[in-house]
């Protein structure tokens, strides 16, 4: 098949297009119309970002703090607040309450603008509509785009990667330095997503440039033509990613999320008999019941492990099609070893041997690179590998359409290179002894084998003469295939229902009777807290949803000192995940008291939690089908006027566990208070006058002076004014915030500055 030029390459290219449009609503249909939605983080914990960000938005208010978890959070450093990220950003502006279909139809429209970009790079290489068409399916709806699309920050990183691709390539092939600025923008974009994803492709986007300059020979004539787009890209991309990454450096040393260290890393690493899947999309039973999974690394038929990966992290299944080509023609014939393919190649390789982790020494080698530290998988590599493969599988099919081999013995050698690799499948499953339990699966993946090796052959027939009938077959074979194998399945839909308490409408009792408690208790001064533990995955970001205070959440990213003193982790779904800590040892203490944590909803009786707990500490005022709820009556308000301040060692006071006996309504404690005053003050009063995410403003009443307590989480970032004149926010009570007020009636307003404070740090480095 030779490749078309003029109005017929115009026309192929248009038709691969809508062909690709077409097969990628198909897949897409199931969550697009509603019957399933992609579940787990994309609703857990990106939707009610999502939600959150677009209520901030339609009520006049800044997103850059978020007060609905963890005792007040960042939102503005953290890489999955959406904030950053121009499709959803777009959706929260236009939709004041994005449904699920909605924050779906995001994610899937963005695999299908990557595609589409994949195409046109595909085109553009001259490999011709085919190839193009193949790479788009396998890149958008193959790999981890479609088996862990749950992670949208990841997918969405992916994404950027595809389109950056092809703007890069632009730029190097015209020398232009407008489609270098185009690179840079949607490189930014991927960088921004600050996950291991958008690092590892944008290595992979490195590996590229450095193959393209050097292929030629004449290395510094065209290093010295493609320098100019190169310089642009960078400029513009450096000058894009400059404040968010240094807001999420910054927030990264103040959390609990450092670095992670190697031996926590390594047990992220893909076993090598996961690329089977690549093979046998179901092979392992991956899209069954859980108790049926017999791959690696959760089954113990492949010996005992210490590795950490949900099943899904493991199946890479791009189609038949195109690992059929890679195999029979990129192996048999050794065309990934040309030079025009050969950069992709590398990248494929370097991504394969980094997913792999500690089962080869590549890995230690590459922890060292600078940021490496920060991610715990490498198996997080098999994005870039499922994008790498999807386009190494396109230019496959353009050599198998453009090639025809010369002898039957070709072909014999070609089948059987795709015939071997069924056979190791096929051994694996008998060794394993699950040859019965994978048999469906086998003859499901040969089926599609033997259809991809008939669609090539049928392609180089009559592609010449009829593109569009060779751009069907293709459309169709890859769109049924990943229709059967990579379909809705436990890891990427599930019923919308099942994610009920996250709509903003929601029915549910335990929200509705945690939204009367707090509705039905209001005194200027409250703005009371509430504990969701153990009742759900999906349960503990509801509060950003429902704007209610959730003292907990659901996120890796946990600021240090608050957990270290409040025993917070990353998430509170289950009863062994909901921790105390030496300062916060049960619901009956000081640190519950002054999180005014008033409400608790708990999936088990409160005592199972809390070892501690007697008679009496807690009152059980409902139950509910999710969850038991208990009010804790000693909990204070969210704003008090102390008039006495005592000196504290706040780290030993965490470490130890030991409160001074002080009244905490008049009493503050401080690491650095003014000289002891023992003379008795008369008692003030503080009232919150309005309370919005990024500005507080406290009326307080101090007859003799004192200092207005706000029990949110202290953070550098925040600042404040005492009647307007600049005041200094004192960390108080461990990790509350404090503000000295002079005798008299005054107005404190405390008001987020992210990006003053960043400054403030970067100066006080240098």
């Amino acid at each position: 098949m030779h490749d078309r030029t003029g109005e017929d390459a115009g026309a192929s290219k248009a038709l691969a297009i809508v062909l690709f449009s077409v097969g990628s609503l198909a897949l897409a249909w199931p969550w697009l119309s509603g019957a399933v939605t992609i579940p787990w983080d994309a609703k857990a914990h990106f939707y009610p970002q999502l939600q959150f960000l677009a209520h901030a938005l339609h009520t006049g208010q800044s997103p850059f703090w978020n007060p609905n978890v963890f005792a007040g959070s960042p939102q503005i450093a953290d890489p999955q607040s959406l904030i950053f990220n121009p499709p959803y950003l777009l959706l929260a502006l236009f939709d004041a309450a994005p449904g699920f279909q909605a924050m779906d139809a995001v994610t899937f429209a963005m695999l299908w603008l990557a595609g589409v970009a994949i195409i046109l790079f595909c085109l553009d290489r001259g490999w011709g509509a085919p190839a193009g068409l193949v790479a788009a399916f396998a890149f958008a709806n193959g790999g981890s785009a479609a088996w862990r699309v749950q992670h949208i920050g990841e997918v969405l990183s992916f994404c950027w990667f595809g389109i950056t691709l092809w703007l890069l390539a632009r730029a190097l092939d015209r020398r232009s330095v407008g489609y270098g600025i185009g690179a840079g923008v949607t490189a930014a974009l991927m960088v921004i997503g600050r996950d291991q994803i958008a690092y590892l492709c944008a290595l992979a986007l490195a590996i590229y440039v450095v193959w393209e300059v050097c292929a030629s020979g004449a290395i510094w004539a065209r290093l010295k033509a493609v320098l100019p787009p190169l310089i642009a890209a960078t400029i513009v991309g450096v000058v894009l990613i400059a404040v968010p990454i240094a807001l999420t450096i910054a927030l990264a040393a103040q959390s609990i999320r450092v670095d992670i260290g190697y031996e926590g890393a390594a047990r992220g690493s893909l076993p090598p008999p996961s690329m089977l899947t690549l093979i046998v999309a179901n092979l392992f039973g991956v899209d069954g019941p859980l108790k049926d999974y017999w791959g690696p690394p959760s089954s113990l038929i492949w010996g005992p492990n210490e590795l950490a990966l949900a099943r899904n992290m493991a199946a890479i299944y791009i189609g038949a099609l195109p690992i059929a080509a890679i195999a029979a023609i990129g192996f048999a014939r050794g065309a990934l070893g040309r030079r025009e393919i050969l950069g992709l190649t590398v990248a494929a390789v370097v991504m394969t041997l980094f997913a792999f982790g500690d089962f080869t020494p590549f890995f230690r080698l590459a922890y060292q690179l600078p940021g490496i530290n920060l991610f715990r998988r490498p198996a997080d590599a098999t994005f870039p590998i499922g994008g790498l493969l999807a386009l190494l599988g396109g230019y496959c099919v353009h050599v198998a359409l453009r090639d025809r081999p010369r002898s039957r013995t070709a072909y014999a050698v070609e089948a059987a290179s795709v015939a071997f690799l069924l056979c190791v499948c096929i051994w694996v499953a008998f060794d394993k002894g699950r040859l019965q339990q994978a048999t469906p699966a086998l003859l499901l993946g040969a089926s599609l084998l033997a259809a991809s090796g008939l669609a090539l052959a049928v392609c180089a027939r009559i592609g010449a003469r009829n593109p569009s009938a060779a751009l069907l077959v293709i459309a169709g074979l890859m769109t049924v295939d990943l229709a059967l194998s990579n379909g809705p399945n436990e890891s990427t839909a599930l019923p919308s229902s099942t994610y009920d308490v996250l709509r903003p409408d929601t029915g549910n009792e335990t929200i509705a009777m945690l939204k009367q408690k707090l509705a039905s208790n209001p005194a200027p001064d409250r703005r009371d807290r509430v504990e969701m533990a153990a009742v759900g995955f999906e349960w503990p970001n509801t509060g950003m949803v429902h704007g209610i205070d959730h003292w907990l959440g659901y996120n890796p990213i946990v600021l240090k000192e608050f957990a270290e003193a409040t025993g917070a982790i990353d998430h509170v779904a289950i009863p062994e995940q909901r921790k105390f800590a030496p300062l916060f040892p049960g619901y009956r203490s000081v640190m519950a008291d002054l999180l005014g944590l008033r409400w608790i909803a708990t999936g088990v009786p409160a005592g199972e939690l809390d070892k501690t707990l007697k008679p009496g500490d807690l009152v059980e005022i409902g139950r509910t089908k999710d969850a038991y709820i208990y009010e804790n009556p000693r909990a204070l308000p969210r704003v008090l006027l102390a008039t006495d301040a005592r000196k504290a060692d706040f780290d030993a006071m965490i470490k130890s566990g030991v409160w001074p006996d002080v009244d905490y309504r008049r009493t503050v404690l401080l690491e650095n208070p003014p000289p002891a005053d023992t003379t008795p003050r008369p008692v003030g009063s503080a009232h919150l006058d309005s309370y919005a995410n990024t500005r507080i403003v406290v009326d307080a009443e101090a007859p003799q002076g004192g200092w207005v307590v706000l029990n949110d989480v202290w953070h550098p970032w925040w600042t404040a004014t005492v009647d307007g004149q600049p005041a200094v926010i004192e960390r108080a009570n461990v990790v509350f915030r404090a503000v000295a007020v002079p005798p008299g009636r005054h107005r404190v307003e405390f008001t987020f500055r992210p990006f003053g404070g960043v400054w403030a740090q970067l100066r006080a480095l240098f």
